[in-house]
């Protein structure tokens, strides 16, 4: 991968990797499939690199901060799973998961107050693999899926992969609004195009950090039932809540209208044990329908037999003996320490214009810039002056759309990092707001402290999302 900005400067993420000549492409592209045009790369992964580079403050990935695990208790659980079941954990599993790993699952689904039939959980590697085995089961190519408008980036690619047809709808500070769902679907219709399912991320979406509000999930499963279209509910963060009262999940409601003790007709759930345990036990999980959940263990079985049994009795292992809730507080009273040093940086450093929403949980917060700024340029020009990075707002759209919008993650980053990093973003943007004043004859205001919403309570889920913005300014002249 290269960053490349509008003036031809080309910034190598993988400095060490040569790109292929254009010959030796051609020698093989008679072979490709023709889905491998519709890949694409994902910005997370490209940018992961920057991460092992000291110079570089990193706000791009995805990260938790994993230097909270002890390592005397990573070391014990290993010993323990090497001493009892060395030969089980070296051996292939079942491909729906271990017994011991899947009663986990329903613990921790217990604790947002979502009952689940553990013959309906399918441990996956990571939640990752869930959107693909999701699309793999459901997507015909130019089938269409409905999504957030953002949406999660690393869902980008593979809805890509599979040739999907991706709708995405604008988001609120209420997350997805569902009237402009229905008027979606009603056009669909129109056109004699049905969904295969629609793709939310309801709590602290990823980049958004808004939350989906109880009337709006309520509707959205009502619309699922009314209308027999399946929901990916991917809910990596609904534990991650730093302050408000927690809401149930799409599937908890959708159980309750089905009444089947507790087993959902139209959601399929996603989680993982990345962000409350560690990403590199790649280990996640769906629950679904039995119908859904017998095709994606049929998917899976074709991609990897099984997910990891060594990390899945590693699991089982720290379940047994360690208070994983415990665990999930300190994480929870060290992330919110760290959005809020993220927030008081942005509204020191960003200037008058920007805007950003205020989560209240999750990993992420989404700044959006003035029209004039692009953040993939943004991004090229952070990190050859100032050795900062973040992901580049096009990445969480299908359309080109969220030109001058960034995400950043505050997770995975000390808070003295995160004031640094959000400071050195600053420095750039204030560049360009002062090159752009230049070019157009205009004196660019002078940054002050950006006025919060006049309603809002403090850390509410504000956005501020372009396309509402655009409407209410026209409204306003009329």
């Amino acid at each position: 991968m290269t960053i490349d900005d509008r003036s031809g400067r080309r910034v190598p993420a993988h400095p060490e990797r040569a790109r292929p000549a254009t010959h030796e492409l051609e020698r093989y592209k008679s072979l490709f499939a023709a889905r491998t045009q519709g890949m694409r790369s994902s910005a997370m992964r490209d940018m992961m690199s920057l991460t092992e580079r000291p110079d570089v403050i990193s706000l791009a990935g995805g990260l938790p901060d994993t230097k909270t695990f002890a390592p005397e208790l990573y070391a014990k659980l290993m010993s323990r799973v090497a001493a009892e079941q060395t030969a089980k954990a070296l051996q292939y599993g079942p491909t729906e998961g271990l017994a011991a790993t899947v009663r986990c699952i329903v613990e921790v689904m217990a604790a947002e107050q979502t009952l689940v039939d553990p013959d309906e959980v399918l441990v996956t590697t990571g939640g990752q693999q869930v959107i693909d085995l999701v699309c793999k089961a459901l997507l015909d190519p130019g089938d269409v899926i409905v999504a957030e408008a953002p949406t999660y980036p690393g869902a980008v690619p593979t809805f890509g992969a599979y040739q999907a047809d991706v709708a995405q709808i604008e988001m609120d500070s209420d997350g997805m609004p569902i009237d402009e769902l229905e008027a979606t679907l009603d056009r669909l219709a129109a056109e004699g195009r049905r969904p295969k399912f629609i793709y939310t991320i309801p709590n602290f979406q990823n980049p958004g950090g808004v939350t989906m509000s109880l009337p709006r999930r309520r509707r959205l499963v009502e619309v699922a039932r009314e209308r027999e279209i399946l929901v990916l509910e991917d809910n990596p963060y609904g534990l991650l809540r730093y302050e408000g009262d927690p809401l149930p999940t799409l599937y908890s409601l959708d159980a309750a209208l089905a009444g089947r003790g507790g087993a959902s007709d139209f959601v399929i759930y996603l989680g993982t044990f990345s962000k409350i345990l560690s990403p590199g036990v790649r280990l996640g999980w769906a629950v679904a329908p039995a119908p859904v959940l017998e095709k994606l263990n049929l998917g899976k079985q074709g991609a990897d037999l099984c997910s990891s049994p060594v990390t899945q009795l590693f699991v089982a292992a720290y379940f047994g003996e360690h208070d994983w809730r415990a665990y999930l507080e300190t994480l929870k009273a060290l992330y919110r320490k760290r959005r809020d040093a993220m927030l008081g940086a942005l509204e020191a450093h960003f200037g008058p214009d920007a805007r950003w929403t205020r989560p209240q949980g999750g990993m992420f917060v989404w700044a959006t810039l003035p029209d004039y700024i692009d953040t993939t340029d943004l991004l090229a020009r952070a990190l050859e002056t100032e050795a900062v990075a973040f992901v580049p707002g096009r990445a969480a759209y299908v359309d080109g759309r969220g030109a001058s919008c960034m995400r950043m993650n505050f997770a995975g980053v000390a808070e003295e990092d995160i004031v640094e990093g959000i400071k050195r973003i600053g420095r750039v943007i204030a560049e360009q707001v002062g090159l752009f004043g230049t070019l157009t004859g205009g004196a660019p205001r002078a940054a002050q402290q950006p006025e919060p919403a006049a309603e809002a309570e403090p850390m509410a889920d504000v956005v501020q999302l372009r396309r509402r913005e655009q409407r209410e300014s026209k409204q306003r002249s009329n």
